[in-house]
């Protein structure tokens, strides 16, 4: 199947070529209307999605029966399909045929996931409640499209910790993300946690969270290595609704990654803060474009949006387009970028105090990314995430400079106090 070849066809015929149930004839209207992305698409502008498009791709299989194994804490997705879940938590797992598309989604493949996925899962939150969900991938060179719908209750506090491992899908293209939909007077973690090799999985992972009146969301993203994977979100504030949204991106080689989203303020008072931090080695592409936008309901909005990026080599290279569009003025909003290297005032007066060069520099590097790993209130995750980026970046896990070079961000940058 070449996903490119949508494009050109009817929302039946699209409904017909996925072999799409009736009930996602929405989901294919709004396809069709979005058409396939291209170079030329402003989400995909600068991320290399024709190659992914215009190739035959083979649909993942699960052949024989699914058995469902207990875990501690854990829901496991592997290939698209429930294959753990925890005991002794109060989370409730189901599957469905489809999900709320009320909403208005910027990229295409969030419609085309739909599409393909033969269900959603569904996962609802009624109790306050820590998960661990594994997103794990098993089938190398094929296309597998699935989606995740969230669901948290009133008054209800939810953590969300994800991780991915897909070692044994090289050259695969997924095809997922949340809806994710918060009541009112809710709160959702969300914590992803992914590490990419040159070779890996593809990763393309559309999300629509939906924010009620008065609840919050913190969304902290995690995205380290060698492989190419680009992240996409749309989300709906309303009335005294928050989001936290937090990004570190440390890429490698030829790694094409970042965020593409569009925060949208619909009620009045509600607030966003989103935060990108990035570290570009080598040949690496880093992606940070992000628009808030404050409909004409959304008064007294504040609405907060800022990039950072390093540059370790020449070739290193970071497309930062931060952007507000605005169509009330009783409102606080602010939006910058930075890209710089590492201020050799600071190398040298750390390497004068007896510290080797390369060392200096990994110190000024895991301070920068501090800030955004130190902003989680969980303890054990922000070892895990520690753990995560050094290994990425260094090759180990201990690193005693960790303890001792918290708020250096502007050192790293070279920039004044």
């Amino acid at each position: 199947m070449r996903p490119a070849l949508l494009g050109a066809m009817t929302p039946e015929e699209i409904l017909e070529t996925l072999q799409a149930g009736p009930e996602k004839l929405e989901a294919a209207r709004r396809l069709a209307r979005l058409g396939m992305p291209t170079r030329k698409s402003e989400a995909y502008r600068y991320f290399d999605v024709e190659p992914l498009m215009e190739h035959d791709w083979e649909p993942t299989q699960i052949s024989g029966e699914i058995e469902i194994t207990e875990s501690e804490r854990e829901i496991v997705i592997t290939d698209g399909i429930v294959t753990a879940l925890p005991c002794g938590v109060e989370v409730q797992v189901a599957c469905s045929n489809a999900v709320d598309l009320s909403g208005s989604h910027f990229d295409p493949l969030y419609y085309l996931s739909h599409l393909m996925s033969p269900e959603i899962i569904s996962i609802r939150f009624r109790r306050d409640e820590k998960v661990t969900i594994v997103h794990r991938f098993t089938q190398p060179g094929r296309l597998l499209a699935y989606r995740t719908a969230l669901y948290v209750d009133a008054n209800v506090r939810a953590q969300i910790e994800e991780r991915y491992e897909g070692a044994q899908a090289c050259g695969a293209l997924v095809l997922g993300g949340y809806d994710a939909f918060v009541a009112r007077d809710a709160r959702l973690s969300l914590i992803k946690n992914q590490t990419l090799a040159e070779g890996d999985y593809t990763p393309i992972l559309s999300h629509r969270i939906k924010v009620d009146t008065q609840a919050s969301c913190d969304w902290h993203t995690f995205d380290f290595g060698a492989g190419n994977g680009l992240q996409l979100v749309d989300v709906e504030l309303h009335e005294h609704a928050t989001i936290d949204a937090d990004h570190l991106l440390y890429a490698t080689d030829h790694a094409r990654r970042g965020t593409v989203s569009r925060i949208v303020h619909i009620g009045q008072s509600s607030v966003s803060n989103q935060r990108a931090k990035n570290i570009l080695a080598e040949k690496a592409r880093g992606i940070f474009d992000a628009l808030i936008k404050v409909e004409h309901t959304g008064k007294y909005t504040k609405a907060h949006q800022n990039s950072k990026a390093i540059l370790l080599n020449d070739g290193a290279y970071m497309a930062s387009k931060p952007q507000l569009e605005i169509y009330i003025d009783d409102l606080e909003a602010s939006h910058g970028s930075t890209t710089g290297q590492l201020d050799e005032a600071q190398l040298f007066y750390l390497r004068s105090r007896g510290i080797a060069k390369e060392e200096a520099r990994k110190m000024l590097i895991l301070a920068f990314a501090n800030e955004i790993i130190d902003a989680l209130e969980d303890e054990a995750l922000r070892e895990r995430l520690h753990g995560s980026f050094e290994a990425a970046y260094w090759g180990q896990t201990q690193v005693s400079c960790m303890e001792t070079c918290h708020g250096c961000e502007e050192a790293a940058l070279g920039e004044k106090a």
